[in-house]
């Protein structure tokens, strides 16, 4: 599922993040990130659909593999949020 990037009026590039609100590139998780809850990594997801950053530049950026990053999509699509939930990850397989 794809977002349409827009752009406020400053000219700066923006989504709509997971919780409604707007999402920049300022407002990403910072580089080197290791503590991954739901939110941050619904954020990175929504960033890459919506074009802020490349698929290749968010796996460098946060140091995650392929792989991981497609789980987590995987996770959104078929389960929302909460199919990011590591506790809970049996539930969702």
């Amino acid at each position: 599922m794809l977002q349409e990037q827009r752009r406020d009026s400053k000219g700066e590039k923006y989504v709509i993040g997971p919780t409604g609100a707007k999402l920049t590139l300022n407002d990403l998780p910072p580089p080197g990130t290791e503590r991954w809850v739901i939110r941050r990594k619904a954020e990175v997801v929504s960033a890459v659909r919506g074009g802020l950053l490349s698929f290749d530049e968010a796996c460098e950026r946060y140091r995650i593999t392929s792989e991981e990053f497609l789980g987590w999509q995987k996770a959104i699509d078929s389960h929302g949020m909460a199919g990011l939930r590591t506790t809970r990850i049996q539930q969702y397989r």
